[in-house]
Formats: structure tokens, C-alpha cells, sequence
């Protein structure tokens, strides 16, 4: 009976201790967030969750949807790290000669990419005279619900079963009458209609690789191109100086696989930068080793049969990215994901992949809590979100997801309110 009550006491208290803590945030929340001008108006969630007790700290509308904005590759690197092995596979293929070779893509975006200095893919192919590339008929090229306004912005290249540079045309002004081109292979599809004192403004028809270019302000810009196939064959003749040629319908096997660049390399640069391109990529290659195909709404309704069967509310998930408006989650869809990764990979890794303070996408953020916390930021027109681990200055790991939707001030404002909030989280606890 003695152990009974005693027992019943530790849990009175440990009751009593939690609703303390919430009553404590729900305060600092309300006088730093919730009662903020900037955020009266806006439509906001967060959800604090202590992982050592499986309990939740704060709630506050985290079981409604949000526009998740970037958080969403959060959903995509869990899958990432899961199912992509040490290294990215960046081909498959079969050899038929000494000089010719049959390749496949397996949507790997690092191929010949500035972000990366060596490129095994590149030493393979260079070695062949004759290349016969495997057509994927993939033509997806932009997400469900992209803003179709933006493909000429860098943040938006369009996808592809074998990228090249990024699928994007890197430009540079020299002079009035000069621009550099990388890969050079487009400036035989450019036209400088005019000469060009200070810069250069660029446009294109949206499904043509036709540059059209005129005086402007840009000195450097990385402008997508469409990855067709017929693209795609000219830069391979262009850059290995081979005979690349296009298979359709084939129905061979390819045994062999070249490994390109270390997954986590990937997936660091995805994360710090919020790199779309390298986010779409990315699903579309776990796409590639689940389903056998590169298709995001087959390898998207696999994970949420699977991995993410358990979450609290079933997402709307439509893209890798997050650059879709259509994509919907919850605070506590995040809490989950951050939950599941910190359990399958641990924290150590975790790190290495996401931005801590004062660097990636929170370089101007929460310097003082360097390597305290590790976070995934998103941003639309009216979107600001963060989601990710913050170390307390009691050394207490809790995970957390703040999403603002529909706000009408500036994002700086919200950015600066929810660190304000975050750091009396780390501060008090």
C-alpha cells in the first residue's frame, strides 16, 4: 500500500511539474507570439514536444494543416537517409564494348554540378566513344502546384532522370557585348538582341531552350533550362565530345552502377541551402530504389503507407521541395518526422546535416545558440516556418515546429518573433 501511494505521489508531481511547464510557455507564447501584432492576423501552430517522456510540452493548433513552405524536405531527407544508401547511385549501366556503353539516370542531381569538384560519372562516361542513353520517358519536369511564373528563377529548376549542371544555364556579363555560358553548349541557343552597357535581363518561351537576352542589371544568374531529352543528348556530345545516342523501349538489364557523391554531402548542402532542385532529386531517387521508376506521387503514397503510416494527421504531400501550395502538414506531422529521425539515424548525423546557428538558411539567426540548435527554416509569400531540435541550457533535447501561415507583416518580423520565443524556450528550460 506504502509503494502504491508513493508511487501515485511521483506521479502527482511529475503531473503537476508538466502543466507547470505549459502554463510557463503558454505565458511566453502569448506575450511573444500569439498577442504580436506581426502574428495576430496570421494563422499559426506550434508544437513543443519533450522525446525523453513522449510527452508534449506545448500544443497550439498543432493538429491543423499548414502551408509548410520548405519544412516539407524534412519529409524527403527522412527518406533520404533511409533508403539511399552510403553513396548516391548516379548511373546504372552495361557495358557492350571497350567503346560503347549503355546508361541509364537514376535522377542523381550532382552530375557535373558546381557543388561538387570530383565526378565519378563524368570519369566513366569520358572513356567511351559510343554512349546510348536509356530514355525514362520522365517528363514531369515541374512539381504539382508550382508557381509555373517562377521557372526562370534558380530556386525553381526543373527535374529530370539525368541532370546536367543542375539543369541550369550558369551566366555571366563580361562586357557590353559578351556573356559566358556554362555549359558552353548554350550559347549556340542564345540571341543578344541588343548590346548590353550594364547587364543583362533574360527571358525564354517556357518550354523552349530559345535565350533571348537584353540590356539589364544582371551581371550573374543560374537560369533552369528544360531537360528534354534531345537537351540532354546535345550537352553529353558537347561536353564528352562523344556519339550519344537515345534508346527507347529498352528491356535489357543493367548490372553495373557507378556511385557518384556521399548521400550526407547531398543532403548537407539540401538542407543549409534549402536547395529545391537537390530536394526533388532526392525523393525521385528513393523513388527510383523503391518503386523502380521515377515518379514522386508513386514513391509519395508509398512512404505514407509505410514510414509514415503512424503520423498524427495524414499530410498532404504533393512535392520534395515544398515549392507547391498544395502540400498541407501539421506541427505535429513534423514532431513526428524529427522523432523518427532522431531514433533511426541519431542526433550525431543529424547535425551533420542541418543548419545550426549562424549558418545555412539561420545565418543571421540564433548565433548565440550555435550547435544548440539544429533546424529546417521555409519561406513563402506569407509563410514563415521552423521545425527542429533545440538543446536547452538544462541540457534537455525537446523538438519543436512553429508554422505561420497567412501573415500580412514582414518575414523578417516573424523570423525575428519566433527567435525570440525559441531562445526563452532554451533560456528557462
Amino acid at each position: 500500500m506504502k509503494i502504491w501511494i508513493h508511487f501515485k505521489i511521483i506521479a502527482a508531481i511529475i503531473l503537476l511539474s508538466s502543466c507547470s511547464v505549459s502554463k510557463k510557455i503558454n505565458r511566453t507564447a502569448k506575450k511573444i507570439l500569439l498577442d504580436n501584432p506581426a502574428f495576430i492576423p496570421a494563422h499559426t501552430g506550434i508544437s513543443i514536444y519533450d522525446p525523453a517522456s513522449g510527452k508534449y510540452w506545448y500544443s497550439y493548433q498543432d493538429e491543423k494543416y499548414f502551408t509548410p513552405a520548405s519544412d516539407t524536405k524534412l519529409a524527403t531527407c527522412y527518406a533520404a537517409m533511409k533508403y539511399l544508401g552510403d553513396s548516391l547511385v548516379g548511373i546504372k549501366y552495361k557495358q557492350i564494348n571497350d567503346s560503347t556503353v549503355i546508361v541509364k539516370g537514376t535522377g542523381d542531381p550532382t552530375f557535373l554540378h558546381s557543388d561538387f569538384t570530383h565526378n565519378p560519372v563524368f570519369d566513366f562516361l569520358k572513356k567511351y566513344r559510343h554512349i546510348q542513353i536509356v530514355n525514362p520517358k520522365f517528363n514531369d519536369y515541374l512539381g504539382s502546384g508550382w508557381s509555373w511564373g517562377d521557372y526562370l528563377d534558380y530556386y525553381m529548376a526543373q527535374r529530370s532522370a539525368f541532370p546536367f549542371h543542375g539543369n541550369t544555364v550558369q551566366v555571366d556579363w563580361i562586357n557590353d557585348h559578351t556573356l559566358s555560358f556554362l555549359p558552353s553548349y548554350f550559347q549556340k541557343q542564345s540571341v543578344i538582341k541588343e548590346s548590353l552597357p550594364t547587364g543583362y535581363e533574360v527571358s525564354r518561351p517556357w518550354d523552349f531552350n530559345d535565350f533571348s537576352f537584353e540590356n539589364g542589371t544582371r551581371k550573374h544568374s543560374q537560369i533552369p533550362f528544360t531537360p528534354d531529352e534531345e537537351t540532354l543528348i546535345n550537352l553529353l556530345k558537347d561536353t564528352l565530345h562523344a556519339d550519344v545516342t537515345e534508346i527507347n523501349n529498352f528491356s535489357g538489364e543493367l548490372g553495373g552502377s557507378i556511385h557518384s557523391q556521399p548521400t550526407d554531402s547531398l543532403l548537407k548542402i539540401m538542407m543549409h541551402r534549402s536547395d529545391n532542385f537537390f530536394a526533388e532529386q532526392s525523393l525521385l531517387m528513393v523513388s527510383q530504389q523503391l518503386t523502380g521508376t521515377l515518379n514522386d506521387r508513386k514513391i509519395i503514397d508509398t512512404l505514407l503507407n509505410t514510414d509514415y503510416k503512424d503520423m498524427p494527421q495524414k499530410p498532404n504531400w504533393v512535392d520534395g521541395s515544398g515549392l507547391s501550395r498544395y502540400d498541407l502538414f501539421t506541427p505535429k506531422d513534423f514532431i513526428f518526422i524529427l522523432n523518427k529521425m532522431k531514433n533511426d539515424f541519431g542526433m550525431k548525423r543529424i547535425k551533420n546535416i542541418l543548419p545550426t546557428g549562424g549558418t545555412g538558411t539561420i545565418s543571421n539567426y540564433y548565433r548565440s545558440d550555435s550547435g544548440y540548435i539544429f533546424v529546417k527554416t521555409g519561406s513563402l509569400n506569407g509563410v514563415v516556418v521552423l521545425s527542429g531540435y533545440l538543446y536547452t541550457k538544462k541540457n534537455k533535447l525537446l523538438l519543436f515546429s512553429i508554422l505561420v501561415n497567412n501573415h500580412t507583416s514582414s518575414a523578417t518580423s516573424i523570423r525575428q518573433g519566433i527567435e525570440r520565443f525559441i531562445q526563452s524556450i532554451r533560456n528557462r528550460f
